[in-house]
């Protein structure tokens, strides 16, 4: 049994390549060998989000505090509050983040496949994080 203590491990700063606006990423858990399951906490400010990208074995993520937004390809922006559990399948490009005005906190849980768990892609402008484009 192992036990990680809550703050032993370090907050990281969203790499601005992958998210748009203050990201915070804190880190949950790895897999070890031969599991391939990761999970982090993302707290996102008002507006920020990440960037267009998908996961090549799907992604779950749980919403935990806040009040965000989501969308897959060609799909219409869903509101997403805490109890949620949204579910992306492997491959589908999606975003999500926090509404504008406030900052929305979710767990991320994803399975790394030959040492990836994500395929970044170009970032989400401001007309469609707002729904104009």
């Amino acid at each position: 049994m192992e036990i990680r203590r809550s703050g032993s491990q370090p907050s990281q700063r969203g790499p601005a390549e992958h998210f748009t606006g203050n990201v915070r990423i804190d880190p949950l858990f790895e897999a070890r060998e031969p599991g391939r399951v990761r999970a982090i906490s993302v707290t996102f400010e008002p507006g920020a989000r990440t960037a267009w990208h998908s996961h090549p074995c799907g992604q779950i993520l749980i919403v935990i505090a806040g009040c965000g937004r989501a969308q897959r390809w060609g799909g219409p922006i869903e509101e997403i509050r805490p109890g949620d559990v949204v579910w992306f399948a492997a491959g589908e490009k999606h975003w999500h983040g926090a509404a504008p005005t406030t900052a929305m906190t979710h767990i991320a849980i994803q399975e790394q496949l030959n040492g990836r768990t994500a395929d970044w892609m170009e970032p989400v402008s401001d007309e469609q994080y707002q729904g104009e484009a």
